[in-house]
């Protein structure tokens, strides 16, 4: 006797799509934000996640390029966590905020506030896990109208397919395919004064 297929069935037969394509991108760092998402000692470690030690090098990088551009920096942590919990390759300077939320780095917490104060326009996504945090602050800055930037090797998971798809989401999502460019650390540049 012959069984129709199951919903587990179909998925196994999905052919995953290409990844995403990548694009250089030029901001106004006026109007443009970093935000270091949840890289924490405890999330961030040899152990529990090296995807995220290996993004490490290349988000400190982009972090020491814009403090130098003068971008509005902030920092996200887990709900459990303290700011003593930040990496310290990636610790915040004084001044700069800390908030602390579930997945969505805006639900619950003054980030938007801290963002629109500093006339930010356009938010530069950082971090860990790509499909918690990065994907849902991204789809949280989305719905309240920023542009997004995700270079896609600043983001981190337990495993890469988390990454990819969380790449291929934010390209392809209705919620925020026409605000997010994808890219590589490396490709980002500002625009002079």
């Amino acid at each position: 006797m012959t069984h129709p297929p199951t919903i587990v069935d179909e998925w196994r037969a999905v052919e995953i799509p290409p990844p995403p394509a990548l694009e250089p991108v030029t901001l106004d760092p006026a109007t443009t934000a970093f935000l270091v998402l949840d890289i924490q000692n405890q999330n961030c470690n040899a152990e529990r996640r090296p995807r995220c030690m290996a993004s490490l090098p290349l988000v400190a990088r982009l972090l020491a390029k814009a403090r130098r551009q003068g971008l509005a920096v902030a920092y996200t942590l887990t709900s459990r966590a303290t700011e003593a919990d930040i990496r310290p390759e990636v610790a915040p300077q004084p001044g700069e905020p800390v908030v602390r939320s579930g997945v969505d780095k805006f639900l619950g917490t003054d980030l938007e506030a801290i963002l629109r104060e500093a006339g930010v326009a356009t938010v530069i996504l950082a971090g860990t896990s790509a499909h918690g945090a990065v994907l849902h602050t991204a789809a949280g800055a989305a719905a309240r109208g920023f542009r997004i930037v995700v270079p896609v090797d600043g983001m981190s998971a337990s495993e890469p397919y988390a990454e990819q798809y969380t790449a291929w989401h934010l390209a392809n999502s209705p919620g925020t395919a026409r605000r997010t460019t994808l890219t590589r650390t490396e490709w980002i540049q500002f625009a002079p004064p």
